[in-house]
């Protein structure tokens, strides 16, 4: 059985498609490209594909990540071709690896995101950030099945900054042009209860009293195991690329080395 693991993006207006909208265009781009795909026992078999921390509803991302099993081995750039053309402009599938390495969910510890906030000047966003990482602890409240749910936002925030205009994701194109717009990267940790952007905003609120005009428009740039020393998120699908990089170069070295 092989597995092969995908990076997905939710772009544009399909940002607002729920974790099951997504799925349901999955499984039938699986049916079109006609992939070989392994089922689970039981009376309702299902195609085995295992997804990994999706985004919010509502939010976009350019690091969603799922895996899937195949009872006939493809070549995984060919695959997300075929899957690509069968998925909706906007849900794009932009890369495959051959899973080669084990726990690929346990690699998804940390996010970057990047909050856009029309109508609210950067100067006025950057003492908004301050305050909150100056804070100690920064109570928010959220709606959950058994009543409303009061937990602390900030200690699974490891950075909060204003990037400059240059190195954001946000194109000047989506943006008002007479308006003032602030961009903060955020870069948080997969913890439990989990912090959303939309509970640091609300944190923001409570600190600083910053409550943007419009509704943030929010963008995972990528989300992956969260490097201690460098206190950068790292690519989850590197060690795969150079565990398949290593066979290949050790399969010609062997060939060479054997007995004629």
């Amino acid at each position: 059985m092989q597995r092969i693991r995908l990076r997905y993006t939710k772009r544009g207006r399909l940002r607002f498609t729920s974790h099951r909208d997504f799925q349901r265009a999955f499984e039938r781009a699986l049916r079109r490209a006609e992939v070989p795909m392994a089922y689970s026992a039981g009376f309702t078999p299902h195609p085995k594909v295992s997804y990994a921390n999706a985004a919010p509803t509502g939010t976009g991302s350019e690091a969603e990540f799922l895996e899937i099993a195949l009872t006939a081995p493809r070549d995984p750039e060919q695959l997300r071709a075929l899957l690509d053309a069968s998925m909706p402009t906007g849900l794009d599938i932009v890369e495959a690896v051959e899973a080669r390495t084990s726990g690929l969910a346990d690699r998804l510890t940390a996010s970057v995101w990047e909050l856009r906030l029309d109508g609210v000047h950067p100067e006025e966003a950057r003492r908004a950030a301050d305050a909150f990482k100056a804070a100690e602890t920064v109570e928010v409240q959220r709606q959950a099945k058994n009543g409303v749910r009061t937990f602390d936002a900030r200690a699974a925030v490891v950075s909060l900054e204003i990037p400059e205009l240059t190195e954001t994701h946000s194109s000047r194109a989506d943006r008002p042009t007479d308006q003032p717009c602030a961009i903060l990267r955020l870069v948080v940790r997969h913890v439990t209860p989990a912090v959303r952007p939309d509970d640091v905003l609300s944190g923001l609120r409570a600190v600083a009293d910053l409550a943007p005009p419009v509704p943030a428009a929010v963008t995972r740039l990528a989300q992956g195991l969260f490097d201690e020393e460098t206190g950068t998120v790292t690519d989850p699908l590197a060690p795969d690329r150079e565990a398949a990089e290593a066979l290949s170069t050790a399969e010609p070295t062997a060939a060479a080395t054997a007995p004629a």
